[in-house]
Protein backbone atom coordinates (compact mmCIF):
# COMPACT_ATOMS: atom_id res chain seq x y z
CA UNK A 1 0.00 0.00 0.00
CA UNK A 2 2.71 2.51 0.96
CA UNK A 3 4.69 1.84 -2.24
CA UNK A 4 1.57 2.70 -4.27
CA UNK A 5 1.22 5.93 -2.32
CA UNK A 6 4.89 6.80 -2.96
CA UNK A 7 4.31 6.31 -6.70
CA UNK A 8 1.16 8.45 -6.53
CA UNK A 9 3.13 11.15 -4.68
CA UNK A 10 5.92 11.09 -7.26
CA UNK A 11 3.41 11.39 -10.10
CA UNK A 12 1.59 14.13 -8.19
CA UNK A 13 4.85 16.02 -7.64
CA UNK A 14 5.58 16.07 -11.37
CA UNK A 15 1.97 16.96 -12.24
CA UNK A 16 2.18 19.99 -9.96
CA UNK A 17 5.61 20.97 -11.29
CA UNK A 18 4.76 20.54 -14.97
CA UNK A 19 1.29 22.03 -14.45
CA UNK A 20 2.78 25.03 -12.68
CA UNK A 21 5.34 25.61 -15.42
CA UNK A 22 2.73 25.07 -18.14
CA UNK A 23 0.44 27.65 -16.51
CA UNK A 24 3.34 30.06 -16.09
CA UNK A 25 4.81 29.88 -19.59
CA UNK A 26 2.15 28.51 -21.96
CA UNK A 27 -1.06 29.88 -20.46
CA UNK A 28 0.69 33.03 -19.13
CA UNK A 29 -1.01 32.60 -15.74
CA UNK A 30 2.00 33.21 -13.55
CA UNK A 31 0.06 33.38 -10.29
CA UNK A 32 -1.70 30.05 -10.89
CA UNK A 33 1.63 28.54 -11.91
CA UNK A 34 3.25 29.74 -8.70
CA UNK A 35 0.38 28.37 -6.61
CA UNK A 36 0.78 24.93 -8.23
CA UNK A 37 4.54 24.99 -7.67
CA UNK A 38 4.10 26.02 -4.03
CA UNK A 39 1.75 23.03 -3.53
CA UNK A 40 4.54 20.49 -4.07
CA UNK A 41 5.54 20.40 -0.35
CA UNK A 42 1.96 19.31 0.48
CA UNK A 43 2.75 16.05 -1.31
CA UNK A 44 5.71 15.48 1.02
CA UNK A 45 3.52 16.13 4.04
CA UNK A 46 0.88 13.68 2.77
CA UNK A 47 3.55 11.00 2.25
CA UNK A 48 4.97 11.57 5.73
CA UNK A 49 1.50 11.25 7.28
CA UNK A 50 0.74 8.09 5.26
CA UNK A 51 4.04 6.51 6.33
CA UNK A 52 3.42 7.25 10.00
CA UNK A 53 -0.14 5.93 9.79
CA UNK A 54 1.05 2.76 8.06
CA UNK A 55 3.64 2.06 10.75
CA UNK A 56 1.28 3.07 13.53
CA UNK A 57 -1.32 0.61 12.23
CA UNK A 58 1.17 -2.21 12.71
CA UNK A 59 2.66 -2.63 9.24
CA UNK A 60 6.12 -4.14 9.51
CA UNK A 61 8.87 -1.71 8.60
CA UNK A 62 9.84 -2.23 4.98
CA UNK A 63 11.99 -0.81 2.25
CA UNK A 64 8.88 1.05 1.06
CA UNK A 65 8.71 2.94 4.37
CA UNK A 66 12.43 3.71 4.06
CA UNK A 67 11.88 4.84 0.47
CA UNK A 68 9.26 7.29 1.72
CA UNK A 69 11.89 8.91 3.96
CA UNK A 70 14.36 9.03 1.06
CA UNK A 71 11.71 10.55 -1.21
CA UNK A 72 10.89 13.26 1.35
CA UNK A 73 14.58 14.04 1.90
CA UNK A 74 15.30 14.27 -1.83
CA UNK A 75 12.17 16.30 -2.48
CA UNK A 76 13.09 18.85 0.18
CA UNK A 77 16.84 18.91 -0.48
CA UNK A 78 16.85 18.70 -4.28
CA UNK A 79 13.30 19.65 -5.27
CA UNK A 80 14.05 23.35 -5.64
CA UNK A 81 17.05 22.60 -7.91
CA UNK A 82 14.95 20.26 -10.07
CA UNK A 83 12.19 22.84 -10.39
CA UNK A 84 14.70 25.61 -11.20
CA UNK A 85 16.32 23.38 -13.85
CA UNK A 86 12.94 22.74 -15.48
CA UNK A 87 11.90 26.39 -15.12
CA UNK A 88 14.91 27.50 -17.19
CA UNK A 89 14.04 25.03 -19.93
CA UNK A 90 10.35 25.95 -19.97
CA UNK A 91 11.31 29.64 -20.21
CA UNK A 92 13.56 28.82 -23.18
CA UNK A 93 11.06 26.52 -24.93
CA UNK A 94 7.87 28.51 -24.41
CA UNK A 95 8.76 32.10 -23.49
CA UNK A 96 11.77 32.98 -25.66
CA UNK A 97 14.00 32.88 -22.59
CA UNK A 98 17.76 32.50 -22.89
CA UNK A 99 19.08 29.09 -23.87
CA UNK A 100 20.38 27.23 -20.79
CA UNK A 101 24.15 27.15 -21.05
CA UNK A 102 26.43 24.27 -20.13
CA UNK A 103 29.00 25.18 -17.54
CA UNK A 104 32.69 24.46 -17.82
CA UNK A 105 35.82 24.72 -15.71
CA UNK A 106 35.57 26.22 -12.24
CA UNK A 107 31.96 27.28 -12.76
CA UNK A 108 30.97 23.67 -13.51
CA UNK A 109 33.00 22.40 -10.53
CA UNK A 110 31.20 24.86 -8.23
CA UNK A 111 27.83 23.78 -9.63
CA UNK A 112 28.68 20.11 -9.05
CA UNK A 113 29.66 20.87 -5.44
CA UNK A 114 26.39 22.80 -4.97
CA UNK A 115 24.60 19.72 -6.26
CA UNK A 116 26.50 17.58 -3.77
CA UNK A 117 25.58 20.02 -0.96
CA UNK A 118 21.90 19.68 -1.92
CA UNK A 119 22.32 15.89 -1.91
CA UNK A 120 23.92 16.15 1.54
CA UNK A 121 20.92 18.16 2.80
CA UNK A 122 18.63 15.48 1.32
CA UNK A 123 20.66 12.78 3.06
CA UNK A 124 20.53 14.59 6.40
CA UNK A 125 16.75 15.06 6.19
CA UNK A 126 16.08 11.51 4.96
CA UNK A 127 18.43 9.87 7.47
CA UNK A 128 16.94 11.97 10.28
CA UNK A 129 13.52 10.61 9.33
CA UNK A 130 14.91 7.08 9.14
CA UNK A 131 16.64 7.37 12.54
CA UNK A 132 13.45 8.86 13.96
CA UNK A 133 11.50 5.82 12.74
CA UNK A 134 14.17 3.49 14.18
CA UNK A 135 13.80 5.15 17.58
CA UNK A 136 10.01 5.23 17.32
CA UNK A 137 9.72 1.54 16.34
CA UNK A 138 12.27 0.55 19.00
CA UNK A 139 12.69 -2.92 17.52
CA UNK A 140 16.12 -3.97 16.26
CA UNK A 141 14.85 -6.58 13.80
CA UNK A 142 11.85 -4.65 12.47
CA UNK A 143 13.88 -1.51 11.79
CA UNK A 144 16.61 -3.28 9.77
CA UNK A 145 15.30 -1.95 6.39
CA UNK A 146 15.92 1.57 7.70
CA UNK A 147 19.49 0.79 8.74
CA UNK A 148 20.21 -0.84 5.38
CA UNK A 149 18.81 2.17 3.53
CA UNK A 150 21.03 4.50 5.56
CA UNK A 151 24.09 2.38 4.72
CA UNK A 152 23.37 2.24 0.99
CA UNK A 153 22.47 5.93 0.78
CA UNK A 154 25.67 6.83 2.67
CA UNK A 155 27.73 4.92 0.09
CA UNK A 156 25.89 6.72 -2.72
CA UNK A 157 26.56 10.05 -0.99
CA UNK A 158 30.31 9.33 -0.79
CA UNK A 159 30.36 8.34 -4.48
CA UNK A 160 28.54 11.59 -5.32
CA UNK A 161 31.15 13.54 -3.32
CA UNK A 162 34.02 11.84 -5.16
CA UNK A 163 32.48 12.48 -8.56
CA UNK A 164 31.54 16.09 -7.73
CA UNK A 165 34.98 16.84 -6.25
CA UNK A 166 36.71 15.25 -9.25
CA UNK A 167 35.57 18.18 -11.39
CA UNK A 168 37.71 20.45 -9.22
CA UNK A 169 40.80 18.38 -10.07
CA UNK A 170 39.78 17.49 -13.63
CA UNK A 171 37.45 20.26 -14.80
CA UNK A 172 35.04 19.75 -17.66
CA UNK A 173 36.56 21.45 -20.68
CA UNK A 174 34.58 23.07 -23.43
CA UNK A 175 34.83 21.15 -26.67
CA UNK A 176 36.68 23.05 -29.37
CA UNK A 177 34.75 23.43 -32.59
CA UNK A 178 36.39 21.84 -35.62
CA UNK A 179 37.37 24.20 -38.40
CA UNK A 180 38.16 23.14 -41.92
CA UNK A 181 41.43 24.48 -43.23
Amino acid sequence: MIITFIIVCEIGFWIFVLGGLYCRYVLHKKRLGNILLFCTPIIDLALLVATVISLQNGAPASFAHALAAVYIGVSIGLGHRMIRWMDLRFAYWFANGPKPQKKYGKEHAREEMRGFAAHLVSWIIGCSLLYGMIIWINNEVNSEPFRETIKVWSIILVIDLLISASYTVWPRLEKQSKTNN
